[in-house]
């Protein structure tokens, strides 16, 4: 299994296919032969790998449109499911999906990540089993909050983590499931999620969550790109001018998230003495009642958001910036966002950019994590 997507395999085409099926955008060979470009004898041998695996199923026959009337494909009734994860630092959401990558149904309880990997992930499986239910399982995605080796399926330098770097996470996942499971950063899969549901697999984007921490992801060609230490995309620690010297928990200081997260937020009412706000939803809430200070403190984390933005935006030239995380339920957090990033960016840069909230809201993970699943199966021992 490839950890990551390899656009030119066999098994990348064949994927292809059946997402254009599962999607309901192409239902016939000869669609998918004019959809994709190449000859329809081509799409015949990928079309029939996926229904000697029992994945797709011939559903009778199309409309004619001067010849024979074309086999119509659809997926089989029991095609099967992935499975989604998305671990925060108290909680865990799963999420089933069929092979369209439509969210089924989600389950969320508490977890302790302090607990260490073990107790975790254990606590776990049992949640998946039940709500794989009595369908076939195909692949199950995790994101995980920090940076993940997805090499090794281990996180790597987590700050906030203890007991799990180099613990390989998907392979503990994979010896109780026995199923193909991958892992990534949950920053990589929000971005992976929303840009899949908006663009597709083309285009480019950056993708923020901006909660309680900030996290960013970077999509080049509809698939995440990591960089050489799986670091790319990690606005996070963007020294920002005029930020102070409040330390990170990276050990510099002066960070993007000492200013612009929802943790930020909370501690700078407190510094003013509003002992009212324990949360990032407490702020946000303030803020659409319009209280000042509130209101104030949001744009202003747009607004540093946007600084940091700005240079990847020049330097990258995205079709879209999505945001997403609590913050981007405020839409003076957004539109401070935006003001920033126009007025810094060349013309040029910013011609044709989106910056908007993500559609997927809080299942950008769990889409992505679907969706990574869904890039990584393979067909040939599937079909056997």
């Amino acid at each position: 299994m490839s950890p990551t997507p390899d656009h030119t395999s066999e098994d990348a085409a064949v994927r292809l296919i059946l997402d254009l099926v599962a999607r309901g955008e192409a239902d016939s060979r000869s669609e998918l032969a004019a959809r994709l470009g190449i000859a329809p004898s081509t799409v015949g041998l990928r079309v029939q790998r996926l229904l000697d695996a029992g994945l797709l199923v011939e559903a009778g026959d199309g409309a004619s449109r001067g010849g024979r009337r074309p086999r119509v494909l659809r997926l089989a009734p029991d095609s099967g499911v992935v499975l989604s994860v998305d671990l925060g630092g108290g909680h865990a959401r799963i999420g089933r999906h069929d092979l369209s990558g439509a969210l089924q149904q989600v389950h969320t309880f508490d977890i302790d990540l302090s607990d260490g990997p073990v107790a975790t992930l254990d606590t776990l499986v049992p949640a998946l089993r039940e709500l794989t239910g009595e369908h076939r399982l195909h692949a199950v995605g995790v994101g995980l909050p920090g940076p993940v080796d997805i090499t090794t399926g281990s996180v790597d330098q987590p700050s906030r983590m203890p007991g799990w770097p180099a613990f390989r996470v998907g392979e503990h996942l994979r010896a109780s499931l026995d199923v193909p499971v991958v892992v990534d950063n949950d920053a990589n899969l929000a971005a992976l999620g929303e840009h899949r549901a908006q663009l597709g697999t083309t285009g480019h984007s950056i993708t923020v969550k901006a909660g309680t921490a900030v996290g960013s992801g970077i999509i080049v060609a509809g698939d995440v790109h990591r960089g050489a230490t799986s670091a790319a995309g990690d606005i996070t620690h963007t020294r920002i001018d005029g930020s102070g010297d409040i330390p990170c928990s990276c050990g510099n200081t002066g960070c993007l998230e000492t200013v612009a997260s929802g943790a930020s937020l909370v501690r700078q009412m407190l510094e003013r003495g509003r002992s009212d706000v324990a949360t990032t939803n407490d702020v946000l809430l303030l803020a659409r009642d319009a209280d000042p200070v509130a209101t104030t403190l949001v744009r202003t984390a747009g607004t540093h958001l946007g600084q940091a933005l700005s240079g990847v935006v020049n330097f990258f030239n995205p079709h879209a910036v999505f945001l997403t995380g609590s913050m981007s339920a405020s839409e003076p957090f957004i539109a401070a966002v935006r003001s920033r990033v126009y007025e810094a960016c060349h013309p040029l840069a910013t011609q044709t950019l989106r910056i908007e909230a993500a559609v997927t809201g809080a299942d950008a993970i769990l889409h992505g994590a679907a969706r990574l699943a869904l890039d990584s199966l393979e067909f040939s021992a599937t079909a056997a």
